[in-house]
């Protein structure tokens, strides 16, 4: 191959490296342009992942010129082996096998080449060591001083080949951990679809949405008033799906959730140093918000100092990290949120002014549960649909009876308590049917009777129409499996067993009970 021909074949090298992403075609292509210049036997590419000292075989060829992806030579390296196989690769080096086991048997080992014959390369980019590269001729003959030329040539194209590989393995990996933190939201949320309808939209919260309609493509803040439990996120999240940022982040804070002497940071950002323990530049949520919405949830928990710094990006949107002289712009839409009386918290001098009226530009209030009497059975059976898919239960709809029941509840706890009471109901109806007496507290069977002697703490429980103890959903639980227990003397699997009596795979009930600190022995010495 003369220098012209040798120019070729690495521009066509190249261009398959940029063209392939998937490292098992880069090898089967580079293969069998190579095959014609000298016969093989194989080609093999190693990965290095020196944080976790792993030499990994991602790609192999075979004289049939079929690419083979590898993971069964993955090979934990020893500290002394992983620095010896970086310190060497960093040289990029090209040596025979026989030449790598004489100078350093230790890389040579952790490669498992079989042929003295074989060129191995050691691949590097500006990032560091990414791994090495092992072409093996036919059994018996030479690699002819061209080819080695021509392959020390083609370290470059295989490392970035092996770079792209890698990114694309991480971008699929992050596209994987987007999809189910996208399912894992809309379970919460008990959707099928993040664009699916508002339960109440079209109801008792009409006149909320036809306010909320006028300004969802604008950047006003918005201020979202109501009580606990009455859906601000949602409608924080409907917000932002219905404007023209939809396609950037929606990110969440939960103000009261977040130390006092950690909001700065959190929402701000920080620099490395700015204070003990900060050992490296931190992004705050604002910025990790840029484009998208940011959702203030309680924003009345912010402590004074924290609402000053909020009142300026509101104003100007410039930002400052914590520790940091250069101020940055952030486009960032302001969804505020809270249950408190701001204006009596201003009186108190606990909330300023001039943040209220930045915030109360367009103030939304969203009403009750009993103010929105008509959206209570749809959303019950909304819930209903929720709790079947969630718990593995076959769906059971609200009957009229059950809608009247609803209907004359309070509501202290709204649509969140309305979601548990209707969760806590399949579970004590096991998929026949929806206890909704006895999960509002009303009503209680012999076998269920318990429930209300459990004793809750003042904050979690809340007084059932009777003045029965509410339960909580896991108590709730807890009780309806030991009732199973009892009626099978403790007994789990089989056809008269409580995994059967509550249909319910067996090894999701012992799940559940390891869970909820049940023991099936207490019940197998009632056996008679």
């Amino acid at each position: 191959m003369n220098v012209g021909e040798q120019g070729e074949f690495l521009h066509r090298v190249w261009q398959e490296a940029c063209r392939h992403i998937e490292i098992e075609e880069f090898a089967a292509t580079v293969a069998a342009l190579l095959a014609d210049s000298q016969p093989l036997r194989e080609l093999a590419i190693y990965e290095l992942n020196e944080a976790s000292r792993t030499l990994t075989k991602v790609a192999r060829v075979t004289p049939q010129r079929e690419a083979q992806p590898f993971v069964l030579e993955r090979s934990r390296c020893s500290p002394d082996q992983s620095a010896a196989f970086a310190r060497w690769a960093a040289q990029a080096p090209l040596q025979t096998h026989a030449a790598l086991e004489d100078t350093d048997e230790a890389v040579a080992a952790a490669l498992h080449v079989r042929s003295p014959q074989a060129l191995v390369g050691g691949l590097r980019s500006p990032h560091g060591v990414v791994g090495a590269v092992v072409f093996e001729p036919q059994t018996g003959t030479a690699c002819a001083p061209a080819v080695q030329q021509l392959f020390g040539k083609l370290l470059d194209p295989f490392a970035t080949a092996l770079e792209n590989n890698q990114r694309l393995r991480t971008l699929g990996e992050q596209a994987k951990q987007a999809e189910a933190e996208k399912e894992g939201l809309l379970t919460r949320l008990g959707r099928s679809d993040i664009k699916d309808m508002v339960v109440g939209a079209d109801g008792g919260l009409r006149a909320v949405f036809e306010r909320v309609e006028r300004v969802c493509d604008s950047d006003l803040p918005i201020l979202i008033l109501g009580e606990t439990g009455s859906g601000k996120e949602v409608l924080a999240r409907e917000i932002h799906q219905r404007s023209s940022r939809t396609e950037g982040p929606f990110i969440r804070v939960n103000c009261g959730a977040i130390a006092p002497e950690l909001i700065d940071s959190e929402l701000f950002g920080h620099e490395k140093g700015s204070f003990t323990g900060a050992t490296s530049q931190r992004r705050g949520w604002f910025e990790r918000a840029h484009g998208g919405s940011l959702f203030l949830d309680e924003v009345g928990e912010l402590p004074l100092a924290a609402q000053v710094r909020l009142l300026r990006i509101l104003q100007d949107g410039m930002l400052q990290r914590v520790g940091g002289e250069a101020d940055f712009q952030v486009d960032v839409r302001v969804i505020a949120a809270t249950h408190r009386d701001l204006p009596a918290m201003i009186q108190d001098g606990r909330f300023r002014e001039d943040l209220w009226y930045r915030l109360a530009t367009f103030p939304v209030v969203l009403p009750p549960l009993r103010e929105r009497q008509q959206d209570i059975a749809e959303l019950a059976g909304h819930f209903a649909r929720r709790a079947a898919k969630r718990f593995g239960l076959k769906l059971c709809l609200p009957g009229a009876g059950d809608l009247v029941l609803l209907g004359n509840y309070p509501w202290p706890g709204n649509v969140r308590e309305l979601a548990a009471v209707i969760d806590r109901a399949a579970i004590l109806g096991g998929g026949e049917r929806l206890e909704i007496g006895k999960a509002l507290g009303a009503g209680f069977s012999e076998t269920a009777a318990p429930i209300a002697d459990i004793r809750t703490s003042p904050r979690t429980a809340r007084k059932a129409p009777e003045d029965g103890i509410f339960p909580t959903l896991d108590e709730a639980m807890r009780q309806h499996i030991q009732a199973a227990l009892a009626r099978t003397h403790g007994r789990i699997d089989g056809p008269h067993g409580a995994a059967r009596l509550l249909d319910i795979n067996p090894h999701t009930l012992r799940a559940r009970m390891r869970k909820l600190g049940v023991e099936w022995t207490q019940f197998k010495s009632r056996a008679v």
